[in-house]
């Protein structure tokens, strides 16, 4: 079997396993490990390495994308000058998420235009990043 067999081989087999990351890599991560004289297992290790990476960065996706936000807003973005102060002081403890590991719910209100639904959002979001899947529900 030729080089040429063996990638197209190789790249069946990533495509039935699901192994995008490996599909994508191992002809540029093989040359590269050529050239560099890397070991095997380096170049596994690295080709593996970005396969999971790729996968936390999908999961990550996936998990905002299936908490439906209305759109999307960042507690960065969020302007906390013109937030009333019982919200500001709150808003530094809600960001710490400590509130999921302790399984408390939150309860955001407040008059119209105060940054509830950004808070919420933003703090949805934050969620999704560290791992958590989030349902925003609101009234």
């Amino acid at each position: 079997m030729n080089k040429k067999e063996i990638s197209k081989e190789i790249e069946q087999f990533a495509t039935s396993l699901r192994l995008p990351g490996i599909k994508k890599y191992f002809q540029e991560d093989a040359k590269d490990a050529a050239t560099r004289d890397i070991s095997y297992e380096e170049y596994l290790y690295g080709l593996l390495q970005k396969e999971y990476d790729l996968r936390q960065e999908h999961a990550k996706e996936n998990r905002i994308r299936l908490a439906n936000f209305p759109y999307k807003k960042y507690l960065e973005d969020l302007e906390v000058e013109y937030l009333p102060d019982d919200a500001n002081r709150k808003l530094k403890v809600l960001s710490s998420r400590e509130f999921i590991k302790n399984g408390q719910n939150v309860l955001l209100a407040g008059n119209p235009g105060t940054g509830k639904t950004h808070i919420a959002i933003g703090l949805g979001i934050k969620a999704c990043l560290a791992g958590y899947r989030v349902a925003l529900l609101y009234a």
